[in-house]
């Protein structure tokens, strides 16, 4: 089950909350990725402002952010640059999302998917970032090949895709931003 979280009343988004909270039961069972198998770590905000600078997110852009815990990527890039959407497991975190796209006064122009970044489909993605881990991003790979479309840019927050050659790598406050 997917469940989307778009300015959603409050208890909407608690039967929301509850029946995602099934389906990350269920992702358990695939073996493949462990709910919450990357803690929850917030990308710092001038991490997110390079990341989208560095992808040259525009108007015409759908950004996915996978991962996407409180929103602040996604929150971020339609704010100063008109994108999209969000997929994290955690649907506590996709709640959280949602209510901070409300606050930051973008809830009508963002989506929080709640779904195993394994399973979810990203193909519109014309943007696709990451702050997950050497091992996620390494696992990802095979699926980021077959969905993305050629042009599509892939921005990575500290840890890069293993087997791929950046085309830019940037360091902000310690930390190395790769694109893709």
């Amino acid at each position: 089950m997917i469940a989307l979280i778009r300015s959603a009343g409050w208890i909407a988004a608690l039967t929301i909350l509850f029946l995602a909270a099934a389906d990350v039961a269920n992702a358990q069972k695939r073996g493949k990725f462990k709910p919450l198998d990357v803690p929850f770590a917030g990308t710092p905000p001038a991490g997110v402002a390079l990341m989208l600078r560095m992808a040259n997110v525009g108007p015409d852009d759908i950004v996915y952010d996978l991962g996407s815990g409180d929103g602040r990527i996604v929150i971020a890039a339609v704010r100063d640059f008109v994108a999209k959407a969000g997929i994290g497991i955690d649907p506590k975190r996709a709640l959280q999302g949602a209510l901070n796209a409300r606050k930051a006064g973008v809830e009508e122009k963002t989506t929080f998917i709640v779904d195993d970044i394994f399973r979810a489909d990203f193909r519109e993605a014309t943007v696709l970032t990451l702050f997950m881990s050497h091992r996620i991003n390494r696992e990802l790979r095979p699926r980021m090949n077959a969905l993305l479309k050629p042009g599509s840019r892939v921005v990575t927050f500290r840890f890069p895709v293993m087997g791929w050659t950046p085309t830019q790598i940037e360091t902000i406050e310690g930390d190395e931003v790769f694109l893709y």
